[in-house]
């Protein structure tokens, strides 16, 4: 078998080569696949005393990785505690393997649940009390820097022998998030009710907030607070946990927002079922999807697909099923900070100037015409034009997308939109459009819209030059 030597400085899942992550010993190691986690508790550690070791469990998938890093550091540390998420199930070589040597030689080990439920399934791999593990957990369920620093102090404590002298400090599930004065006039949150310019609001996870990554939101508030625009930054656990739909509820009935960007992944309503409604539109506000890449940027711009798979599970496909407005990834994951005291690659979300830019305009105009009067908005609906024959027209597999568009051209009209005379119905749409231009060949056509030739050869000229010679 062949055994890499992690990389300083860059990221990887540990998918099929083996991976020597080369630690030294240290008094306490710490595994976790979040790295908001990990980079937390490098900022809290400081290169204090105990030795502390990081680790991301990714980078252990395979057996011969587990193997080599419980033989060169694990077997050696004096503290070992372990934040799995999906159960035992999940990384059983892992689990096994690390509890025969902390039964081996002594070792404290606490396998700890990744998330805020308890896992009876993870307590046999645990040689530390359950009231110590207990402790250790709520520190790590709050986050936060607080909860890091009395994590680490905790630590301190069982590695003394001690019992645990702190306690974790709350932090909500929900709330608004304290940044520099957010709207034009300096305040921050914005007024109550509506702000003249628009108020947009940021919705995102907590788990950036207790890291201390929260660089892309911050970046997203200041690229809408020099537009003119207030903010209103507000994090949650979950879109479906109570406590943090109901904050959000809240927070929006005070400052209503005209437009909401949401960084959350996922989805409230299932696919297939019936859409349930959020938080998020519920006072009618359009809702932009952007995204936080859990790749580097690097990556992300060789692939030819752009976002990897699991990005475009839990920021694209999934959010749609919520009727989300999909914008563009605004941040990457960047490894580029290596932590000498953890040996660690400390990975930080970094935004990306150009593609915050293009969501803080994409925000401003959604503002914009959302406080348009509905009689001066002009909407287009863009049917299908398949080439060779008309019978593909407005083409929808399974769906008939023609008495659709008649239904929501009624919809339209009863909202105040200015749509026109609307076709009896699908068939009548169809013979409408078919007497117009359309990719079938056919000399007899009603010509029903122009533009002026300086206009055309200002738009021909506009393309790229390849396109300009194929046209020609």
């Amino acid at each position: 078998m062949h055994l890499l030597l992690a990389q300083k400085g860059t990221l990887s899942d540990g998918d099929g080569e083996a991976v020597d992550l080369g630690q030294t010993p240290g008094d306490l190691c710490f595994l976790s696949a979040a790295d908001t986690e990990l980079a937390s508790l490098a900022n809290a550690h400081g290169g204090e005393e105990p030795t502390l070791r990081l680790v991301n469990l990714l980078q252990l998938k395979h057996p011969m990785s587990v193997d080599t890093w419980v033989e060169r550091t694990g077997r050696h540390a004096k503290l070992i505690v372990i934040r799995i998420l999906g159960g035992a199930g999940y990384w059983p070589y892992g689990l096994e393997a690390i509890h025969a040597a902390a039964v081996d030689h002594g070792i404290k080990l606490a396998v700890l649940p990744g998330d805020d439920k308890p896992d009876p399934g993870l307590t046999r791999f645990c040689t530390l009390p359950a009231e110590a593990c207990e402790t250790l957990w709520r520190f790590l369920i709050e986050g936060g820097a607080e909860n890091a620093r009395g994590f680490l102090d905790a630590c301190g404590d069982v590695l003394a022998g001690n019992e645990i002298e702190g306690e974790a400090a709350p932090l909500l599930k929900a709330g608004v998030f304290g940044l520099p004065p957010s709207a034009p006039d300096g305040t921050s949150p914005p007024q109550r009710g509506r702000v003249a310019g628009g108020t947009v609001a940021i919705v995102f996870y907590r788990a950036l907030v207790q890291s201390g990554q929260t660089a892309p939101i911050e970046a997203l508030a200041k690229a809408l607070s020099v537009r003119g625009l207030a903010v209103l930054p507000v994090y949650v656990s979950s879109l479906k946990d109570p406590v943090s739909a109901a904050t959000v509820e809240a927070v929006f009935d005070t400052h209503r927002p005209d437009v909401v960007v949401n960084a959350t992944g996922f989805a409230v309503s299932a696919p297939g079922a019936d859409r349930m409604p959020t938080v998020l539109e519920r006072d009618g506000a359009p809702v932009i999807q952007v995204v936080l890449s859990g790749s580097p940027k690097e990556v992300w711009e060789a692939s030819p697909q752009g976002l990897n798979a699991r990005d475009l599970a839990m920021n694209v496909a999934l959010p749609e099923v919520d009727g989300r407005v999909l914008s563009r990834a605004v941040s990457f994951k960047s490894a580029s900070s290596w932590d000498t005291a953890t040996e660690c690659n400390i990975v930080t979300h970094e935004p990306v100037a150009d593609r915050v830019a293009f969501v803080a305009d994409l925000a401003a105009r959604w503002v914009r015409l959302r406080r348009r009067p509905v009689e001066e908005k002009r909407v287009a609906i863009v049917l299908a034009n398949y080439p060779n024959r008309d019978g593909r027209l407005a083409n929808g597999v399974g769906l008939d997308t023609p008495a659709g568009t008649i239904e929501a051209l009624k919809a339209m009209a009863e909202a105040g939109f200015p749509v026109g005379d609307i076709p009896a119905d699908g068939d009548a749409l169809i013979d409408h459009l078919k007497k117009g231009p359309t990719n079938a060949v056919s000399e007899a056509r009603e010509i029903r819209e122009t533009i002026s030739l300086n206009q055309y050869k200002g738009f021909f000229g506009g393309l790229p030059r390849a396109i300009q010679a194929q046209v020609t």
